[in-house]
């Protein structure tokens, strides 16, 4: 499917690696002009290489994003040198994993503050530039733990969630601009940070993984880009204001 979204300019925040990669390297196959970040500068030099073969302008900065001002300064940054912006992907770090009951009350505001500020600050700052766009797209990558909680996911069910209020407090807002707003909330999907989990463990556990989703395999980072762009696209112009699970059918409770 023709996507329609060549020439059109995109921000995609924690986008060396895993999944903020792969939906820029969707949008670089649509065609989309991309500005990157990362605080790894091997990482970062990587995924420009990579964007540029495709033949899009490709902006990479380094960027700690749990800086409000720094995530506000490169967005606009972005923007200027774009002339604008059309589609801003927001997105964080990963969390550790186990019970919640194994950290301490610190360390899990730490994990609120650390996953919760870049989309704060990147959100509040696309505003005028997603207004200004006609059809802009606000897309936050959050994690199906925000709709399954479980028990070995628990800091990222706390950590996350508040970014299910933040877009639900952007509905309107953008609304009345004919921009979109969503949450996406991916599952199991085969990135680097899944492989360094598990170690050499990994393919007994993610067969293990795949064989609980009904769709018997866990999903790859194209995967996951594939519906960012669908998302960021016109066809997706009547998507808004929702949590869009990419989960392989993990997320069994009705919301």
């Amino acid at each position: 499917m023709y996507l329609g979204l060549r020439g059109r300019s995109a921000l995609i925040a924690a986008s060396t690696s895993g999944l903020g990669l792969a939906a820029a390297t969707a949008l670089a196959c649509e065609g989309v002009h991309v500005g990157i970040c990362g605080r790894n500068p091997e990482r970062l030099a990587s995924a420009y290489e990579q964007l540029s073969s495709y033949g899009v302008t490709v902006l990479a900065d380094r960027v700690d994003l749990t800086d409000i001002d720094a995530a506000g300064n490169w967005l606009n940054d972005v923007a200027d040198q774009f002339g604008g912006l059309d589609i801003v992907v927001t997105n964080s770090g990963g969390v550790s994993f186990g019970p919640l009951s194994q950290f301490s009350p610190s360390l899990i505001m730490q994990a609120v503050h650390d996953n919760l500020t870049p989309h704060v600050a990147l959100a509040l700052a696309a505003l005028p530039h997603l207004r200004a766009s006609g059809n802009g797209r606000l897309l936050m990558i959050a994690s199906e733990s925000i709709r399954e909680p479980h028990e070995s996911s628990g800091l990222s069910s706390v950590a996350r969630l508040g970014v299910l209020g933040l877009m639900k407090g952007l509905v309107d807002d953008l609304g009345r601009h004919h921009a979109t707003v969503n949450v996406l909330a991916p599952g199991y999907h085969r990135t680097a940070a899944l492989e360094k989990q598990f170690g050499n463990q990994i393919e007994g556990r993610i067969a293990e993984i795949a064989s609980r989703l009904p769709v018997g395999q866990i999903g790859a980072p194209a995967d996951f880009g594939a519906f960012v762009a669908f998302l960021a696209s016109d066809y997706a112009r009547f998507v808004t204001g929702a949590v869009n699970s990419v989960d392989g059918g993990n997320t069994r409770g009705i919301h």
